[in-house]
């Protein structure tokens, strides 16, 4: 009972939290209610009992990724007025194309791992009794969610060079 009541207000205080993120007026407010967000969901993770995926909530997300989203809201000037012209290198169907390819790709990737008869995902390896949590992430990580991990890396790496190409000022 009193972890259901914990669960409850633990998921009470994070969509508070994400309903004042995107209701805010001021960015670095919003960026700071961001980060109390990332903290009650590492304590449910916490709750949950996956010790490690709240270390590396709080790590990652709340510590690196928060961090990057202040030096941008610094660093981005939003006063200032869209620019006037349109950049005639940028390639619009091209782009849209792209995209309802890779979305193909991920809906086929997601619907892999269902089975054909009753249309529940396929249930992941039984980890052992002895085996530590981070063990047990681990294993997972690189077996059964191999493919997503790595379209993930492939996401970040992406969203680096996109960072670099519209931090490049022109000369």
């Amino acid at each position: 009972m009193a972890q259901a009541i914990a669960f409850y207000t633990l998921a009470a205080f994070i969509l508070g939290f994400a309903v004042m993120v995107i209701s805010t007026k001021n960015t670095v407010h919003s960026v700071l209610f961001l980060v109390m967000n990332f903290l009650f969901v590492a304590a449910l993770y916490a709750l949950l009992g996956a010790q490690f995926l709240a270390v590396i909530q709080v790590l990652v997300y709340a510590g690196g990724i928060v961090v990057l989203y202040l030096f941008v809201v610094m660093l981005v000037n939003l006063k200032r007025p869209p620019e006037a012209h349109q950049d005639p290198h940028r390639r619009g169907t091209f782009g849209f194309w792209l995209a309802a390819a890779v979305l193909v790709e991920l809906v086929a990737i997601g619907m892999s791992g269902y089975s054909s008869s009753g249309g529940a995902p396929l249930a992941p390896a039984a980890a052992a009794a002895n085996v530590a949590n981070t063990e047990q992430v681990g294993m997972l990580l690189y077996t059964n969610y191999l493919i997503p991990f790595e379209i993930a890396s492939m996401l970040l790496l992406v969203a680096m060079i996109g960072a670099i190409v519209l931090a490049k000022r022109e000369l």
